[in-house]
């Protein structure tokens, strides 16, 4: 069976890996006033976060049209039994909609469309395990019903620099409560039925380094883990290096945060995802 794994910007995925997989990744779209890039095709990373700390306009976020999956599904059927298509959770975006809209434009053609109910590179691993039970042979369906059934087993814990971009921008959930907090707060936020939810505060960037550290070794049968950066490199390979006695080292997939999602979380963040046994 030859079952196509596509997902949108927001999984953070390394295109080293998206390439190794054969995954599809449809950009997402973020806005400086009038000024519109696809995410991470007309707009680097490096080149957003400088923008963010310039612009005098704060960016807004646009999901992929249905017109932008239509067209990946149509080109992908071509040579595909089947397409499983994950996407950021449809609690922060209206991206689900757009590609469930797109399946209908290719009717006849097997297309599994599949919230993640998860962000960066918890979307990410789960297209990863999609790509992996793609590359063994998996059927469409079967493919389908293991990723819906890891979803549940996706865990994430971010920290946040400053709470600036969280109060510029939006979808954020239960961690507007958050909103209320003084500037020098650093927050800890997970991902709880879809949405953004608050953990706790803490008061520096080791403190909070710390936590992300604890939550891995705390967590039992990880099977996938990625750490993901927007501006500090040298902060997430040093966060790899600590947490690699819980987990291979080498198994540890780097990502960095794209700008649609940085729009909402800024410089300065670290996240963990992992993915534990459906067991």
């Amino acid at each position: 069976m030859n079952t196509k794994i596509v997902t949108d910007s927001t999984a953070d995925l390394p295109p080293q890996i998206a390439g190794e997989l054969g995954i599809t990744v449809v950009p997402a779209y973020v806005n400086f006033g009038d000024e519109s890039y696809r995410d991470r095709v007309d707009i680097s990373e490096d080149v957003f976060y400088r923008k963010l700390s310039e612009s005098p306009v704060h960016p807004d976020t646009v999901p992929p049209t249905p017109e932008d999956f239509a067209e990946v599904y149509h080109r992908l059927s071509r040579e595909a039994d089947g397409i499983i298509s994950i996407h950021l959770s449809g609690r922060l975006s209206a991206t689900i909609n757009s590609a469930t809209r797109a399946k209908a434009q290719v009717a006849g053609f097997p297309v599994e469309i599949i919230d993640s109910q998860s962000v960066t590179m918890g979307v990410g691993l789960l297209a990863v395990f999609a790509g992996e039970l793609a590359a063994a042979g998996l059927p469409p369906a079967k493919i389908a019903g293991e990723v819906r059934k890891a979803v549940p087993h996706i865990r994430i814990l971010g920290y946040l620099d400053t709470l600036k971009y969280l109060s510029l921008g939006g979808r954020i959930g239960k961690a507007k409560a958050l909103l209320g907090s003084v500037m020098s707060v650093k927050p800890l936020l997970t991902m709880k039925d879809g949405e953004v939810e608050p953990v706790s505060k803490v008061r520096s960037r080791d403190r909070g380094i710390e936590r992300l550290v604890e939550f891995v070794n705390s967590t039992k049968n990880i099977q996938d883990l990625a750490v993901v950066h927007s501006t500090t490199p040298d902060d997430a390979q040093l966060l790899a290096e600590r947490i690699g006695s819980t987990f291979t080292r080498e198994k540890i997939k780097l990502a960095r945060l794209g700008p649609v999602l940085g729009v909402h979380s800024g410089p300065g963040i670290l996240f963990v995802a992992l993915r534990t046994g459906n067991g």
